[in-house]
C-alpha cells in the first residue's frame, strides 16, 4: 500500500481531457532551475514517434522561484502537453523522483511503464517507442539506454570516452546491473512491488539512489536490458569537464558503490568485511589500472578516475559522502 499524495506535493497544471485510465506509458521528468532547457526536453518528448498513448509528469523541485513550473504551466494547461506539473516541495533527487513516481500511480490506473529522462536531455525521436519494444521483446522489469553527452564547448567532445560520460554497454540486450535512471523504463509491476519511498533518502542529494533502487529490485527477481536504440543526449556544461567536478564524481561513484554493495551484503555471514576487504583491495590495485587504462587511451583523467573510485570505497567506510548535488550551482 503507497501513501496517498500529500502536502509535500502539489498538483500545479493538469492537461484538458486528461483521460487518465487511457494511460498507457508515464513519462516523469524531474526539474531543477533549467526552465530553458526543460522546454526544450518537453519539445523532444512531444516529436516522440509513437502510438502508445502516453503523459508527462514533470516534478518542479524548486518550491519558490519554480521557473521551471512557470515556463511549463500554460503548455499544459493548453493541451500542448498531455499530462500533470507538480511541486516536489521536499528539496532533493530521491524527493522528486519519488514524488513524481507516485503521482503516476496515484493519477494513471492502467499504465503499464514508466519512463524516466532528466531536463538537461533530449530524446531521440524513437525513445519512448524503443524503450518500451525491448521490454516487451526480452519480458523484462527495467530497460536502460545511453545518455550521449553534448558538450556545450566543441573542443570538449574528447571527454565522451571519460568514463563519467560514457556509457556503460553498446550493445542491445539483457544486461545484469544498470547503474542511472537519466534514461530509463521502470515497469509498473516494479512500483507496485517495492516498498515507499522508492529512492532512499539517504542519497537524496549525492545521487545514487536510483542504482540502490534498481539494485534491491534486483535481489528482488526483477530483470533489466538495455536499449542501444534509445538513446537521450545530455547537455554538458563546461563545469562538468573541470578536473576538480571529475574527481568529485569519481569520489561520489565509489562511496555510493561501497553503500549499495554494504546493503545487498547485510544479511551475509561477515557482510560488512567482505565489503571492507572488497574496497581495500580495488583500492590497492587501483594504481596498476590506472597505469594501464591511462597507457591505453592516452589520457592521465581516464586513468586517475581509477584511483578516485577506490578511494571513494575506501573513504565511505568511515562515513564520507560526497553531496554533489547540495548546491547545484557547482554542478
Amino acid at each position: 500500500m503507497k501513501p496517498d499524495l500529500g502536502a509535500n506535493i502539489s498538483v500545479v497544471a493538469q492537461s484538458p481531457d486528461l483521460a487518465p485510465e487511457s494511460i498507457d506509458v508515464v513519462v516523469t521528468l524531474p526539474t531543477f532551475k533549467r526552465p530553458d532547457h526543460l522546454l526544450r526536453t518537453l519539445a523532444s518528448l512531444k516529436a516522440q514517434q509513437t502510438s502508445r498513448r502516453f503523459a508527462i509528469v514533470v516534478m518542479e523541485n524548486e518550491a519558490e522561484k519554480r521557473e521551471g513550473a512557470n515556463a511549463a504551466k500554460p503548455l499544459f494547461e493548453s493541451g500542448e502537453y498531455r499530462g500533470l506539473l507538480i511541486i516536489a516541495h521536499d528539496r532533493g533527487n530521491c524527493h522528486a523522483y519519488n514524488a513524481g513516481w507516485l503521482t503516476a500511480l496515484d493519477t494513471f490506473p492502467n499504465f503499464s511503464s514508466l519512463l524516466v529522462i532528466d531536463d538537461d536531455e533530449i530524446a531521440d525521436v524513437n525513445w519512448l517507442e524503443n524503450l518500451c519494444n525491448t521490454r516487451e521483446r526480452y519480458g523484462v522489469d527495467f530497460v536502460g539506454g545511453p545518455q550521449v553527452p553534448v558538450f556545450a564547448k566543441p573542443e570538449h567532445a574528447a571527454w565522451s570516452k571519460h568514463p563519467v560520460f560514457s556509457p556503460h554497454y553498446t550493445q542491445t540486450g539483457r544486461v545484469p546491473i544498470l547503474y542511472s535512471s537519466g534514461n530509463l523504463l521502470v515497469g509498473r509491476n516494479v512500483l507496485d512491488a517495492m516498498p515507499f519511498p522508492f529512492l532512499d533518502l539517504t542519497f537524496n542529494f549525492m545521487g545514487g539512489g536510483d542504482s540502490d533502487f534498481i539494485s534491491r529490485s534486483v535481489v528482488k527477481g526483477f530483470t533489466l536490458a538495455w536499449c542501444a536504440e534509445a538513446p537521450v543526449f545530455e547537455t554538458i556544461p563546461a563545469r562538468r569537464v573541470e578536473a576538480d567536478w571529475i574527481q568529485a564524481r569519481a569520489l561520489r561513484n565509489g562511496v555510493i558503490s561501497t553503500l549499495i554493495e554494504k546493503r545487498r551484503r547485510a544479511g551475509e555471514p561477515f557482510g560488512a568485511a567482505k565489503t571492507v576487504v572488497k574496497s581495500l583491495g580495488l583500492f590497492a590495485v587501483s594504481p596498476l589500472r590506472a597505469a594501464i587504462k591511462a597507457l591505453q587511451t592516452r589520457s592521465l583523467s581516464i586513468g586517475m578516475y581509477q584511483v578516485y573510485v577506490g578511494l571513494g570505497r575506501v573513504l565511505a567506510e568511515f562515513g564520507y559522502s560526497n553531496e554533489q548535488y547540495r548546491q547545484p550551482e557547482k554542478n
